[in-house]
């Protein structure tokens, strides 16, 4: 993937207005795996490609009415689609790239990404900005509701030998990107990977 995010854009811009409706049943799997990213009240968490803003109930009743929630999209039509749920009432909003993120390093306890990976043009790179919000210590959840087989067949297509997600392939890629693997989790419900920064 090219560092041109048109592509990206143009994909999710055509299906932000009906995102949600797709996939109605995902809020528990949502809960779920930001329940593995052990925050705590007053954490400050950013949901990296936050989309529609699924994660952000979940993560604001997490932290508190003391902590900090950010939302960071690169698509306008996903961040107005999460507008109109009311999910900005949970978080703030970002139209930011992952890839550069207007943060302070260390300002963050925690990200959790929810089907980001696979859309990252430069995985190490782009993982690496995400470990330089976080303060050491901190968190990352990746997350997808489905595991990637029930993905692959979902989208009519195989799971491939250099697919990201796989555990022999991220463990070593997030260790490259200042994180460390703590759990990984592939089954037909739910995709999450959780790390810890380290360096």
């Amino acid at each position: 993937m090219s560092d041109d995010h048109t592509h990206v854009q143009e994909f999710f811009t055509v299906r932000a207005a009906d995102w949600d409706s797709r996939f109605p049943d995902d809020g528990p799997a949502y809960a779920a795996a930001v329940a593995g990213l052990g925050l705590r009240q007053g954490d400050r968490v950013l949901d990296a490609g936050c989309g529609t803003g699924r994660a952000l109930p979940p993560l604001r009743a997490a932290v508190g009415p003391s902590g900090v929630v950010l939302g960071a999209d690169l698509t306008p039509a996903m961040l107005q689609a999460a507008v109109r749920a009311g999910r900005d009432r949970d978080g703030r909003l970002l139209l930011a790239d992952v890839a550069a993120l207007p943060l302070r390093s260390g300002s963050l306890d925690a990200v959790f990404a929810a089907g980001l990976i696979a859309h990252l043009p430069h995985p190490v790179d782009n993982l690496r900005e995400l470990a330089r919000g976080v303060r050491r210590g901190g968190t990352l959840a990746l997350f997808h509701p489905v595991g990637r087989a029930a993905l692959a067949a979902r989208q009519g297509r195989r799971i491939t030998p250099g697919d990201l997600r796989a555990e022999a392939n991220l463990r070593p890629l997030l260790s490259r990107s200042g994180w460390r693997m703590t759990s990984y989790v592939d089954e037909d419900a739910r995709f999450l990977a959780l790390a810890v920064r380290e360096d």
